[in-house]
């Protein structure tokens, strides 16, 4: 792993993991493609910009002949595919955006470096490529569908989408595990739980909770609230994706997950709790369609079989992450400006 394209790396989950690996790798070059849309916010590497380890190129992941001039300049022997639509309630509005850049844009991606790391490119029979390369693509346990009251997602658990966010990110799985199964392509799918942690964007449950206490606003809340995830914070997620890329076994999946349930409204309060405010602000809202009723991860593969474990547990991460956006007022106040005000209303009011 020295020349990394990080696709989407502006964005909350990709600009942890680019502040993870220039602080864990001293020899390392990164390539952050990302297109900037309303979640990509290059202020989330302004600590890094000057370093000569990364450079940010703004593209589209759909765009061929950009990612083809990447792929020549830079040598890349790893992809880590963060860019993605990723909030379930846009993807019910507006559907096709997330066919295109989730679906189209891996394939595209995979198609690319398939050609740029096969020994003989042209031969649709080679399954032999240069050493030590990977396409690592970051996927969710959305992809599963919705548990009962028990059990745990493992990787052999059946792929039943239901929102078109989670029908787009388990197609390119799909298309992802196809290129392993045709062309011998050396790949891995990594499915976490719900990140959180500092640079999230506020349609997210927990900043967006965060943010509205501090305002005093109304805390907007779906159904009864008690649609439980398991959570992970985010540096966890980076560790896990690392632990993957070194060790993870060509072809396979890995669950990640931070061993932490909690009810959605549990959380709501928890902050309300932590910020000093009462129950007063909570609102409860319409439920969103398909919304589903419960996640939780097995990550017992990626435990046993590659050593990683999470670091922290959901009450001291949740007391990080408050505290980051405390002391990150202006950042907050900057991402929750002019667009994302017409979104919030849309969608809570």
């Amino acid at each position: 792993m020295k020349n990394i394209l990080i696709t989407g790396g502006a964005g909350f989950i990709g600009s942890n993991f680019i502040h993870y690996i220039l602080k864990e790798y001293e020899s390392i070059q990164i390539v952050n493609l990302d297109v900037l849309t309303y979640a990509g916010n290059p202020e989330n590497l302004d600590t890094v910009v000057q370093d000569p380890r990364y450079t940010f190129v703004k593209g589209d992941i759909c765009d061929r002949v950009l990612i083809e001039r990447l792929f020549k300049e830079y040598h890349f022997n790893t992809v880590v595919n963060f860019a993605a639509e990723s909030h379930v309630d846009r993807s019910i509005t507006e559907p096709e955006l997330f066919l295109k850049t989730n679906i189209i844009g891996t394939q595209t991606l995979l198609d690319i470096a398939k050609h740029n790391w096969s020994i003989e490119p042209d031969n649709k029979y080679c399954r032999e490529y240069l050493k030590d390369v990977k396409f690592l693509q970051v996927s969710t346990d959305e992809v599963y569908g919705a548990l009962g009251n028990t059990g745990m997602f493992t990787e052999k658990t059946p792929i039943a989408p239901n929102s078109p966010y989670s029908a787009s990110k388990a197609s390119a799985d799909l298309i992802v595990r196809a290129y392993h199964e045709t062309f011998g392509m050396p790949v891995n799918i990594t499915r976490c739980s719900n990140n959180y942690g500092p640079y999230q964007f506020p349609e997210k449950l927990i900043p967006l909770m965060i943010h509205n206490s501090t305002q005093n606003k109304p805390l907007p809340v779906y159904g009864d609230g008690l649609q439980i995830r398991d959570w992970l914070y985010v540096e966890d997620h980076c560790s896990a994706i690392d632990t993957v890329l070194q060790k993870g076994k060509n072809g396979e999946v890995y669950n990640i997950g931070g061993n932490n349930e909690k009810a959605n409204i549990e959380i709501v309060r928890l902050i309300l709790a932590r910020m000093g405010k009462d129950d007063s602000l909570i609102t409860y809202v319409k439920d969103r369609p398909g919304h589903d009723r419960r996640y939780a991860i097995d990550n017992t593969k990626i435990t046993s079989e590659l050593g990683w474990v999470p670091r922290l547990t959901f009450d001291e991460g949740i007391i990080k992450t408050i505290d980051w956006y405390l002391t990150n007022t202006e950042w907050m106040e900057r991402v929750t400006s002019g667009d994302y005000m017409h979104y919030y209303e849309k969608m809570y009011r």
